[in-house]
């Protein structure tokens, strides 16, 4: 029989042996140059958050993305703040079409050299109850948040599994864990990534790669000008800016980017950001009826169908009778600071009225 003694002091052991080697692993990890990284959906938002964390650290960053006005403005902001040794390339690409994708990457390869590090950042999110959700809904956002990752991935794989090393982060979402109303499609196109994501990592592990899902909650990133709104469009930007735009329930970007870049090269599998996310998506591993019934109770409270119904506003055009001015400057500052105002046709302060 093993004396109780004998055991604590094993345990003890284990312990110290097991907080040693994470001070080490963590003296590693702040210490590794990222390489060189790609951010799909680099322009703005989240994804221009993540490209100044990179760069902070040494990294040769290229960001891609659809507008090239947009992708310009925010090569020059990277530009201004690469202190650090980094380097910028910024390129047009739609990641739902492969040809651009592997030209893309091409061209990265050539200016950059070899991909270290994939980080799948773009997105897009709808807005509005099912009844007024299409097909073509769907098959935007599966292709966006699905086939994007999908054909970046696979572009990159050769020569990471040739070097026996390399990283991908994949950004999914809380929503692709809980069934958030009046987000259906995007839901449905996060949980995919999700599976997605985590089917690589175990599939990727014997290469020598490391996959990272990460599923943000709310986050100010001035991000609701972009969505599209359906239904009862002034009232559906309402509670979703509202949401993304409040401190206690959304997360600051610059935090969520720290915290995604520091998963990144520590090769962790999992990272879900927010308090509020962590507990809702354990919540709902355990109590998922109970959950199912709870955002049922949401789903009553959120404007009900009607208005502009299928048909699509962008957050930028829409102008919402409720909305709090505070709300309003937060939802503008963050906006600003992240290259979600086009300058030539709009300035912060004057999107809502």
């Amino acid at each position: 029989m093993v004396r109780m003694p004998t055991v604590r002091l094993a345990l003890f052991a284990l312990g110290i042996g097991t907080f040693a080697a994470g001070v080490v692993r963590r003296a590693r990890w702040k210490r590794r140059s990222p390489g060189t990284v790609v951010i799909t959906g680099g322009s703005r938002g989240l994804g221009l958050a993540l490209a100044h964390e990179y760069l902070d650290r040494g990294a040769r960053v290229a960001i891609c993305a659809r507008d090239e006005a947009e992708l310009e403005r925010a090569r020059r902001d990277l530009e201004a703040e690469a202190v650090c040794g980094g380097r910028v390339v910024a390129l047009p690409c739609d990641v739902t079409q492969r040809a651009q994708v592997e030209a893309m990457l091409t061209h990265v390869r050539q200016r950059l050299g070899p991909i270290d590090m994939l980080v799948n950042n773009a997105g897009q999110i709808v807005v509005g109850p099912s009844e007024h959700m299409t097909l073509e809904d769907f098959r935007n956002a599966l292709d966006v948040h699905v086939y994007g990752p999908l054909h970046t991935t696979l572009a990159v794989l050769p020569e990471m599994r040739a070097r026996g090393s390399g990283r991908i982060v994949n950004i999914s979402s809380i929503g692709g864990r809980l069934p958030v109303p009046h987000l259906l499609p995007y839901c449905v196109s996060k949980a995919a990534l999700t599976a997605l994501s985590e089917g690589l990592r175990a599939e990727l592990e014997r290469d020598g790669i490391s996959v990272t899902t990460v599923s943000p909650g709310l986050m100010r990133t001035g991000s609701p000008r972009h969505a599209i709104f359906k239904g009862q469009h002034q009232l559906e930007y309402a509670w979703f800016g509202a949401s993304a735009a409040t401190p206690l329930i959304s997360t600051q970007v610059e935090r969520a980017a720290r915290k995604i870049v520091a998963a990144s090269l520590m090769g962790r599998a999992d990272l879900v950001i927010s308090p509020q996310a962590v507990l809702g998506a354990a919540f709902h591993g355990v109590f998922p009826g109970l959950t199912a019934r709870l955002f049922a109770w949401v789903d009553r409270l959120l404007p009900r169908p009607g208005g502009i119904g299928s048909n699509g506003v962008a957050g930028r055009d829409t102008k919402p009778r409720w909305f709090p001015k505070w709300l309003r400057r937060l939802n503008d500052q963050v906006a600003e600071r992240y290259n979600q105002f086009d300058p030539t046709t709009e300035r912060a302060g004057h999107t809502l009225h």
